[in-house]
Formats: structure tokens, sequence, C-alpha cells
């Protein structure tokens, strides 16, 4: 692959990823299954296995703020196959956010070149501790 490629790729991902932390796009069923493959699962957080169907559900109905995006980085894992890895950090709900309470969660997904579009196939959120 060609850098400007590359990069061309990437931001797209990124913009991708990004907007599924958007509660806009969240809400709208439509358009989170776009960015869904059909076998699409994820490992939440909190430990829980959540199925294409049963996100689709969840964030659609969900009260969602959206955290800040640290360290966001793109690999490739193979031809048509991208690795998005960062943090997602978030001021606590229960303490003051000037007390610098907050929590973090990294995240992995892997997104793959489905016809013409990126879709997510597999996400991951693991809490630091």
């Amino acid at each position: 692959m060609s850098l400007e490629l590359d990069r061309i790729v990437f931001a797209h991902v990124q913009a991708c990823e990004e907007a599924l932390l958007d509660p806009e796009v969240r809400r709208d069923r439509e358009r989170v299954a776009e960015l869904l493959s059909w076998d699409f699962v994820e490992f939440g957080s909190s430990g829980r296995v959540w199925t294409r169907e049963q996100i689709i559900e969840h964030l659609a109905a969900e009260d969602y703020q959206p955290p800040v995006i640290e360290g966001l980085t793109c690999d490739w894992l193979a031809d048509g196959t991208v690795l998005v890895t960062y943090r997602t950090v978030r001021a606590n709900a229960e303490q003051s956010p000037s007390q610098g309470q907050s929590s973090s969660v990294l995240r992995s997904s892997i997104w793959v070149m489905e016809g013409d579009l990126w879709r997510i196939r597999f996400h991951q959120g693991t809490k630091v501790l």
C-alpha cells in the first residue's frame, strides 16, 4: 500500500470509529447498522458480550455523553483489515471533574472492507484500573 492510500484509509476508518462515539449517530439505527459488520461482536468494558442486534438496540435507547478520545492509531492487519486502538477518558459522574476524577477505557476495533464499505467486525473495551 502507498503512504497516501494508508493516510486516506486510516482517516476514513478513524472517522467511522469516531462516528460510533457520536450520540446522534448512536441513536440512528440505520447509520449504526451500516457501520457494523453482519457478524459484529463486542466484548464490552463491563465484561458483557454484545451481538450486532443487541448493540443496535442498546445504542438507540441509551443516554450517552461522548468521552474524550486519546492516542488513536490505525494499523493494517491484512489487505482490507485495519486495527484501531485508542483510549477513551471521561469525567466520573459521581465525582467532581475539578477534583481530577476520571475513568479510562482502552479500546480496540477491527475494521474490514465489505464490498465498498468499511465496517467494524470486532470491538473490545478494557477498563484501566
